[in-house]
């Protein structure tokens, strides 16, 4: 069995450097404590539809870019585990949504076990 957290975020491009050094920040953090794998990746063919996308979703705007991101995880209850002990982490200590590199707001997000 495994448990995975996706994410959707849209981030300004002029901050994706900025993005970037979070996520390589997270992602050593959430595998320190247990996460199976991660993953962030920066939207290529993802044209808005007609009523729902992925720019539609996070409401797009012209100067940003759609960020797709994953953590795999052994299984819920690890993924809880893995959650609480990433956030305590000093190293993500302080995260603040104002200073966020992508508008926290717009962000979705969501926890989903295996069907195949």
């Amino acid at each position: 069995m495994s448990y995975v957290d996706g994410f959707v975020v849209p981030v300004p491009k002029a901050k994706l450097a900025d993005y970037a050094k979070l996520a390589r920040k997270a992602e050593k953090v959430f595998r320190e404590h247990g996460a199976i794998d991660y993953r962030e990746w920066v939207a290529d063919d993802v044209s808005p539809g007609k009523t729902t996308s992925f720019p539609r979703s996070v409401k797009l705007k012209p100067n940003e870019i759609v960020v797709f991101s994953y953590i795999v995880y052994k299984s819920r209850k690890q993924r809880d585990r893995v959650m609480a002990k990433a956030m305590q982490d000093p190293r993500l200590g302080g995260l603040d949504h104002n200073t966020m590199p992508f508008d926290t707001k717009r962000m979705f997000f969501g926890g989903f076990k295996k069907l195949v």
